[in-house]
């Protein structure tokens, strides 16, 4: 739908021809801010408000279980949070009865909504995961993308902080893509009984393609994404068709179609 910077005209005009005929639309984002923020950003980008049924946002449904502890592992959780994270994702905490401290030495988990700085790589976080998986903190992932691409630049996500940090020991918790929960959440929403009419359309395989296959949905995959180095694609969008194979026999995905971009 976009870049970070603006939106694609062309995905804009499909989803608005879907909508007129008849389609529910529903935006599933793995975006680490609350849905509200989501469309107030969307808005900015250029997506109208009313162009999509229903909003949901990986940080939502990390905001409502942190708020609504549903389950034993985060009623266990403690009170104290240290917050990784950018000064743009502290909407994340309004609301919540936490007490977010400044030292991990301090806090009782982790909430990860991604890197301080665009140009951080993971390098830059070593030391203070080393130092969490010494005070056996928790983390709560807000947002389960390794990386985005953002005005055509590719940039680390929290989920690359989560998976180095699971890789060192620690205990990981995410929400968003893809994760059964966020879906049944829009899915609730949208007030789906039957999934059988419903595609899931991205362009990363192992969330977008991935979260829509696990909940038995079907996944159409967008290739000039996150993914267009990988499969080579021209100035159309179009992949090199070995290289498309070859990337969904690695990923054991079976996506019903791919499409150059999310257009008419």
């Amino acid at each position: 739908m976009h870049d970070g910077v603006q939106a694609f005209p062309e995905a804009l005009d499909c989803v608005a021809r879907l909508k007129q005929a008849g389609k529910g639309i529903a935006i599933l984002s793995n975006a680490p801010r609350r849905a509200e923020a989501v469309i107030a950003r969307n808005a900015d980008l250029g997506i109208a408000p009313d162009l999509a049924d229903v909003v949901m946002s990986s940080g939502e449904d990390t905001w409502l279980h942190l708020n609504e502890r549903p389950d034993a592992w985060y009623q266990a959780l403690g009170r104290r949070c240290y917050h990784l994270g950018p000064d743009r994702d502290h909407g994340m905490r309004e609301g919540l009865d936490y007490d977010f401290v400044e030292r991990l030495e301090k806090a009782d988990f982790i909430l990860n909504t991604g890197t301080l700085a665009f140009d951080h790589t993971m390098e830059d976080y070593s030391e203070l995961l080393e130092a969490a998986l010494a005070l056996k903190l928790p983390m709560v992932c807000a947002n389960p993308d390794l990386v985005v691409i953002r005005g055509g630049v590719m940039e680390y996500c929290a989920g690359s902080v989560a998976e180095r940090y699971e890789q060192l020991g620690g205990q990981v918790r995410s929400h968003g893509k893809p994760h059964r929960g966020v879906y049944d959440r829009c899915f609730s929403m949208m007030g789906v009984t039957d999934r059988s009419r419903i595609a899931g359309i991205g362009d990363s395989l192992r969330t977008d393609i991935a979260g829509a296959e696990a909940v038995g949905i079907a996944s159409i995959f967008v290739a000039d994404g996150i993914h267009r180095a990988e499969l080579n694609v021209d100035s159309s969008g179009i992949p090199e068709p070995d290289r498309l194979k070859n990337l969904f026999s690695a990923a054991r995905a079976r996506p019903v179609a791919a499409l150059p971009r999310l257009r008419w």
